[in-house]
C-alpha cells in the first residue's frame, strides 16, 4: 500500500474520530426543553453514534488488514469529510432554531408582562440575571443544570400570571390577603399552562418552586432540600429584579440596596451559597441586565 494512500486513510480516520467526539458532545447538549425530543428520537440519536463508531472501526480495519487502492482511500477520506459537513449543518440549524425560538418566546413574554405595567421588562431581566449567575457558578453546579432549559424557565417563570385578573396585577395599592393568595397561585398556573409541552417537563418544578424559601415558608411550603438548584438560582434573580425595578407603588432601589437586602435574606429566603456567588458579580454586569424601560 502506497504511503499516500495510508496517509489519506489515517486522515479520514482522524476526521471520523473527531466527528464521533463532536456528535457525542451534541448528544449531551440535546437534553434541553427545545431539543430533547421523545424516547424514539433518543434511540435514533444513539444509533447514529453507534454507526459513527462502526465506520471508525471500518477505517482501522481497512488501514491495518487490507490493501486499498487510491480510489478506496479517497472514498474513505471524503466520506469522513461529508459526515463532518452534515454534522456542521445539523448543529448550525439546531442553534438557529434555538435562537429564533428564544426570540419568539421573549416577544410572547413581553406581551404577558405588558398586561402589568409593574412587570414590563421583568421577565427578560430575570432571565439575564439568572444566566449571568449561572455563568459564575462552579463547574460542579453548572453540570447539574442545563443552561438552555434554565434560560427558558427563567424567561417563563411568571407565565402563570396570565391566569391572574388584571385588576390584581394592576392594583396600585397593597393586595388584600385574598388577592395575595390568588397571586401565589401563579407558579402553579404556569406549570399547568406549560404541561402540554412535554419537553418542558424538566422545568416544571423549577417554575413551581421559584418562590420557595430556604426556611420552608415559601408559597407552597416546599422543604429546602426539595427546591431544585435552578429554582434557587431563579429566586435570586427574581429578587434582584423586584428590588431594582420601578413599580407604580414604589420607587426602585439601587444596586447597593438590592445587594444589602439579598445578603440579609441569605439562609432564610435565598440559598446562602448561591448568594455568596451572586455577591461576587460586578455591579456593572448586573446593571447591564436591567432593561431600559425599568432602569432607575
Amino acid at each position: 500500500m502506497d504511503v499516500v494512500e495510508i496517509l489519506l486513510i489515517v486522515l479520514g480516520a482522524v476526521i471520523m474520530l473527531q466527528d464521533i467526539v463532536w456528535y457525542a458532545h451534541f448528544l449531551r447538549n440535546t437534553r434541553d426543553v427545545l431539543s430533547a425530543g421523545d424516547k424514539k428520537d433518543a434511540m435514533w440519536r444513539r444509533l447514529g453514534l453507534v454507526l459513527l463508531v462502526f465506520f471508525f472501526i471500518g477505517y482501522l480495519f481497512v488501514g491495518l488488514f487490507s490493501e486499498p487502492d487510491m480510489m478506496m482511500a479517497l472514498i474513505l477520506l471524503f466520506g469522513s469529510v461529508f459526515v463532518t459537513i452534515v454534522l456542521f449543518i445539523m448543529f448550525k440549524l439546531l442553534d438557529n432554531v434555538k435562537e429564533q425560538s428564544l426570540d419568539i418566546a421573549k416577544v410572547l413574554i413581553s406581551v404577558i408582562d405588558a398586561r402589568d405595567p409593574n412587570l414590563n421588562g421583568h421577565s427578560v431581566q430575570v432571565q439575564q440575571v439568572t444566566m449571568l449567575l449561572y455563568e459564575h457558578l462552579p463547574h460542579a453546579m453548572k453540570a447539574q443544570v442545563n443552561p438552555v432549559s434554565l434560560e427558558y424557565a427563567s424567561l417563563m417563570h411568571d407565565v402563570g400570571k396570565l391566569g391572574i385578573p388584571e385588576s390584581i396585577l394592576n392594583k396600585p395599592d397593597k393586595l388584600t390577603e385574598e388577592e395575595r393568595e390568588l397571586m401565589r397561585q401563579h407558579p402553579k398556573i404556569g406549570v399547568d399552562l406549560l404541561r402540554p409541552l412535554h419537553n418542558f417537563e424538566e422545568v416544571e418544578n423549577w417554575i413551581y418552586c421559584h418562590h420557595e424559601r430556604m426556611d420552608g415558608n415559601g408559597y407552597y411550603h416546599v422543604p429546602p432540600e426539595d427546591i431544585p438548584l435552578a429554582a434557587r438560582i431563579m429566586a435570586i434573580a427574581d429578587t434582584y429584579s423586584a428590588i431594582t425595578m420601578r413599580r407604580s407603588y414604589k420607587a426602585p432601589r439601587t444596586h447597593e440596596e438590592a445587594v444589602a437586602i439579598i445578603r440579609d435574606v441569605a439562609g432564610t429566603q435565598l440559598d446562602p451559597e448561591l448568594v455568596e456567588i451572586f455577591l461576587t458579580i460586578p455591579k456593572e454586569e448586573l446593571e447591564r441586565c436591567i432593561p431600559d424601560k425599568v432602569k432607575y
